[in-house]
Order: structure tokens, then sequence, then C-alpha cells
């Protein structure tokens, strides 16, 4: 279990540094500098840290440490449960800061700007983590670290396969996201963390189910296994694919691009009644007896001057 001690004291030293990572920069930046950037970097170096770190626990901890799934995907959903607490906001994830300008929730600087500190963000954190591995803390740090420079793939199955389990990965994602996005934390947070766990649990064994672009890049792009291009396709656009159809699905349009909604028609619930003709000179203005009282072609929907 020395392993084990270690991966846990690595994530508390993670979550530790980037606390006050976070309350430094929020004390001595801008609010806007802060939101936009600096909290997604930050975030971004947290969950990519801990991500290469569960990682190496599920690829080598079952063997070289005796882990059962039962513990691995125990503590993949307090890591998630622990980053929706504390991340403050931040996504950390390229998809999320585009479903938000989608959304017509922010604007394309400040989507560019998220995008760049998490890319940043994932890169510093992949250069952080396998300088804590080439100290050899334990022995799972050190087969990681003489594996490292000739990882393998997070892709293990065909290309259009794995695209599709991305974007149904990334599609219920963004789809919880935007109906729990007005919920409270106390719930919304631990949905998201058993969301996430399941889905590692299903996909995990094809894709490693990232659906997050930058996280993925950092991780599998540089391995061997796949070009470039494949992994974009598999990674890059299957997330964006998911979370596109999940955006269009809840609103029926994407509200940056489109003011009609595109799926659901927005109906009235009563309908304008329809013109009469005047009445002749001799006609009375007594309704005939047994008429119905109701506007003709209003399917049963009284009138606006009926009692």
């Amino acid at each position: 279990m020395a392993g084990l001690n270690v991966s846990l004291s690595f994530f508390f030293a993670t979550f530790a540094l980037c606390e006050a990572a976070r309350r430094a920069s929020k004390a001595l930046l801008p609010v806007g500098a802060y939101e936009v950037f600096a909290r997604e970097a930050v975030g971004a170096v947290q969950l990519g840290a801990c991500c290469l770190e569960m990682r190496t626990l599920v690829e080598l901890g079952p063997w070289a440490g005796d882990f059962g799934p039962d513990l691995l995907l125990t503590l993949l959903f307090l890591l998630f449960l622990a980053h929706g607490v504390t991340l403050d906001g931040a996504s950390a994830n390229p998809t999320v800061s585009l479903q938000e300008f989608l959304m017509a929730e922010e604007s394309l600087p400040g989507t560019l700007l998220k995008l760049a500190a998490q890319g940043l963000g994932m890169q510093a954190a992949c250069t952080l983590t396998r300088l804590c591995w080439a100290w050899e803390l334990s022995d799972l740090h050190l087969l990681q670290s003489l594996m490292a420079q000739s990882c393998s793939s997070a892709l293990r199955t065909s290309v259009p396969h794995g695209a599709l389990v991305e974007a149904a990965c990334a599609f219920c994602f963004h789809l919880t996201l935007l109906y729990l996005r007005h919920s409270p934390p106390a719930y919304s947070v631990p949905a998201v963390a058993l969301l996430v766990t399941v889905t590692a649990y299903t996909a995990g064994s094809f894709t490693s189910a990232f659906f997050n672009p930058a996280l993925a890049a950092s991780v599998t792009f540089a391995c061997s296994g796949h070009t470039l291009l494949e992994y974009v396709q598999v990674y890059w656009l299957g997330p964006l694919t998911g979370m596109v159809l999940a955006v269009l699905l809840h609103q029926g349009r994407l509200p940056r691009l489109f003011q009609r909604n595109l799926f659901y028609s927005q109906k009235n619930k009563y309908r304008a009644p329809r013109g009469k003709p005047a009445p002749a000179s001799g006609d009375t203005q007594t309704p005939a007896k047994g008429s119905s009282g109701r506007e003709p072609g209003c399917s049963g929907v009284e009138g606006p001057h009926s009692s």
C-alpha cells in the first residue's frame, strides 16, 4: 500500500498548491484576468496532474499494487467530487468553454483566453507530474517514469468507434451540465462526479473516456499507435460533436448562431379567434338556440369574450 499512500499524498499536495495559487491570483489579479485566464489555468493544472496520476493507478495498480476496480472507482469519484468543490467555477475543459460561447454566455475573446489557459495548464501539469515521477517516490512512479518515454496510446479501438464513444460521453456530460446548471452545488457536484465515474467505468477500456480535448492532447497525442489526425478525430471532433448535439437537444438551437428554435415549436396557449362576418341588418345579436357559445375553429378553447 506504499504506492497508494504516495499517490494520495500527491493528490493532497496538488490540491493544496493549486488552492494556494488560486487564492494568490485572486488577490493579485483583476477580477476579469482571474476569471478568464488564471482560474482556468490553475484548474487545468489541478485536473491534468490528478488525471495523470490516476491513470498510473489504473494502468499499473492492478498488477503492481493489487488495486481492485472498487478502490479505483471510489478514488475517481472522490477526486471529481473534490474537483467540483475546489475549482471555483473553472471548467478546465475546452468543450465546456465552447458550450458557454454557443450559449451566448461568454464572448469570443474570453473564450479564446480560456482555451489558451487550459492548454497551457495541461502542458504545465504534464511537465510537473513527470518531474514528480522522476523522483521515484514509489514503485509505481518508478515504473511510470520508465514507461513515459514510450507511452502506449489511450485509443484501444477503431477510430470511428472511438470518436463515437467520445461523442457519446461528451453528450451525456454536457447534457447533464445543462440540466444542472441552475441547481445548487450540493446536488450538481455529486451528480457530475457520479456521471464521470460511471462513464470512465463503461468507456474507459475503449478511449480512456477523456471527453476533454486539452487533457487528451497532453496525455496521449504524443504516444505511438495512431496518427495526429486520428487522435484529432477521436478526442477533438468527437467531444465537440457531442457537446453541440447536447446544446441542440436542450435548447432546440444554438443561441449564438440562431434566434429561432430549430427543433421545438413554440405555440401559443390560445389561438387567436377567426374573424366573423358582419351580421345582416335583419339578423339578431342573440345566438341561435343550441349554439355552443365558442369561437369557431378553436378546438374547444373558449374565446376571449366567453364567460
